[in-house]
């Protein structure tokens, strides 16, 4: 209804803006995110090998249009969405450290990998955009990044990856199953059992908010704002459900079909199901924000023939994994089976109109890493893949590569933040984060000027 009423007032401004995070661990490889005829600065000069941690060779800033260009192999999938694709080299985050992760860090800004000391983009974004029963919604694998004897877990998990305040994870549903029933499960309900549940849940939230007002009396002033956290809880329960009954009809017209693919415990079934699920809670207005975990670093991705997990593929390098690959060319090859259900989502996107133009290009999703470009990164390299447009607030089909760590000119994933929160029109503080100290020389203040449109 929203961008019905947009387009017959002729204001695409009103129109709902929407956010994928897709944070991949062991890094996202930058040496083969370089479009065709574009000089290669991730590798040797002469020899053409990879440069690892020893990061980006020294250069002005790249700024080129991906038109005419032909996408490096591993984004070959993206070709039909090219013009709403802009790649993103050499971004920093140096002091978000952590034992093969950023962990909160990497949507924070802090250096936060266990404990979640301060909001992340992808919850604020949420907060400030979406109007359905979720801020924000996360699906993950499983909590642990290393895991032995992996498999995918079948309830909630924390992968230490989004917080909406200080002290407040956000949970993650690493069940598809689970998720479809939580966020769909009025679309196959009847109108009396959604009525007979939201009058349960009603007098539920009454009874247990009554009882914890006569607790609170009895608490210090400091216990009483701790306990106010569960007190509030309550009541946003009840207005989750009460958003999801309103919106039943649209969720029944969405609703993915639930089959036992959902319950398969293959890597890239799982992960196809997160996205499949993840999708159909965005096109349902459920939220305008998700952000998605799609491996950890026990992953095994036997369906493509290997039998090392992606930590051990992350130290091959050149070495030969158990199917003929080198570690290279198998963790391509897992980026690539991520980036062909983010072309998915994009492709079911751009197939829904929104004013004048799809829902894709009200959407901006962002394929990135929870550690950098590297297994072990250095986190002065830090890629990303974005593939929407923001209504127009984005600068897409580009290739930007900014100066190396602490080159003139060179900026942080904080200031990608800060130009995806002004491209929502939130409200932009000058920095996000901590500041890295060894870039006290350079000016981190505000967003992307080069990625931003207007």
């Amino acid at each position: 209804m929203r961008s019905i009423q947009a387009h017959a007032a002729g204001n695409e401004e009103t129109l709902p803006k929407r956010f994928v995070f897709v944070v991949k661990s062991s890094g996202v490889d930058k040496y083969n995110l370089v479009p065709e005829g574009i000089e290669n600065h991730f590798v040797h000069a002469t020899t053409g090998k990879k440069l690892g941690n020893q990061d980006r060779r020294l250069g002005e800033l790249v700024d080129v249009s991906l038109a005419g260009r032909k996408l490096p192999d591993k984004l070959a999938i993206l070709e039909p969405f090219k013009a709403k694709t802009t790649i993103i080299q050499s971004l920093s985050g140096k002091t978000f450290s952590g034992n093969h992760t950023a962990g909160y860090g990497a949507l924070s800004c802090h250096n936060s990998e266990r404990v979640a000391i301060a909001p992340t983009v992808d919850c604020l974004l949420g907060q400030h955009l979406s109007t359905g029963p979720y801020a924000m919604y996360g699906m993950a694998m499983n909590g642990s990044l290393l895991e032995p004897g992996w498999k995918p877990e079948d309830t909630y998990c924390y992968p230490n990856i989004s917080a909406a305040r200080k002290g407040m994870p956000v949970a993650f549903q690493a069940s598809p199953r689970k998720a479809f029933l939580e966020l769909f499960g009025s679309a196959v309900a009847t109108p009396e059992q959604r009525e007979r549940k939201l009058a349960l849940n009603g007098n539920l939230m009454d009874f247990l908010r009554d009882d914890a007002r006569r607790i609170e009396k009895r608490l210090s002033a400091e216990d009483k704002e701790r306990f106010s956290l569960y007190t509030d809880s309550f009541e946003s329960l009840r207005l989750m459900e009460e958003k999801k009954s309103r919106l039943a009809d649209r969720i029944k017209q969405h609703a993915p079909g639930l089959t036992d693919r959902y319950d398969s415990l293959s890597p890239s079934a799982r992960i196809e199901s997160h996205f499949e699920v993840a999708t159909a809670a965005l096109i349902a207005g459920l939220t305008n924000v998700i952000t998605l975990r799609p491996d950890t670093l026990g992953v095994n991705y036997s369906e493509l023939g290997l039998t090392e997990s992606v930590h051990n593929l992350g130290h091959l390098q050149e070495a030969t994994a158990s199917n003929g690959w080198t570690g290279h060319q198998a963790r391509a090859e897992v980026e690539k089976l991520h980036l062909s259900c983010i072309a998915e989502m994009a492709k079911k996107l751009e197939r829904i109109p929104e004013g004048n133009g799809t829902m894709l290009d009200n959407t901006t999703i962002v394929y990135m890493s929870c550690y950098g470009g590297d297994h072990h990164a250095s986190l002065t390299e830090w890629p990303f893949v974005l593939v929407g447009g923001m209504a127009n607030k984005l600068r897409m089909g580009r290739y930007l590569e900014y100066p190396k760590y602490r080159e003139k000119g060179h900026r942080t994933i904080a200031n990608l933040y800060l130009t995806l929160m002004q491209a929502a029109g939130m409200p932009t503080p000058e920095t996000f984060g901590q500041l890295d100290a060894n870039l006290k020389d350079l000016d981190l203040t505000g967003p992307l000027h080069e990625l931003l449109a207007v």
